[in-house]
């Protein structure tokens, strides 16, 4: 899937939302390959309901059998008890097209940069909130992510 269809659907849906992960790296600057698109948005149930109707919409159907208001309302039970940072979507036709909203960070509370990516505006979580999402993740590509972003500042 291209950044830019998702992009324009989450515009045209009227959904607050940012990159996050490898392309939110790579738009900041760092040199960062990635398959799958990870975003956040702002959450309330609204946004979450509207996300659900966007995906499948685009043609990706939830990885897990739930609904939007179910990811909404239990949201903290998922983060800690299931461990399950993100709601991911995928492309029953081409699997290797995902897309995960990261559940564990209120777009609300962070900042979100404009950058221009293939002639289109698209949002782009700030380095500052990225880098500290990051860090709070530990795993090692996020830690790289880290060491790479700070270059930058």
């Amino acid at each position: 899937m291209k950044i830019q269809t998702l992009c324009k659907a989450l515009e045209q849906a009227k959904i607050p939302y940012a990159l996050v992960g490898g392309y939110a790296v790579a738009l900041h600057g760092a040199v960062r390959g990635t398959m799958d698109i990870d975003l956040v948005i702002k959450q309330e149930r609204q946004y979450f309901v509207k996300i659900e109707e966007a995906m499948h919409k685009l043609g990706l159907k939830s990885k897990l059998p739930v609904t939007a208001v179910e990811i909404y309302e239990f949201r903290k039970e998922y983060i800690q008890n299931r461990n399950m940072i993100a709601w991911s979507f995928y492309n029953p036709k081409v699997p290797s097209e995902i897309v995960d909203i990261v559940i564990s960070l209120d777009l609300g509370s962070a900042k979100k940069v404009k950058k221009e990516y293939a002639g289109q505006s698209i949002y782009i979580l700030g380095m500052d909130d990225l880098i500290k999402m990051k860090k709070e993740s530990g795993r090692p590509q996020d830690i790289a992510d880290v060491q790479s972003l700070e270059l930058l500042k």
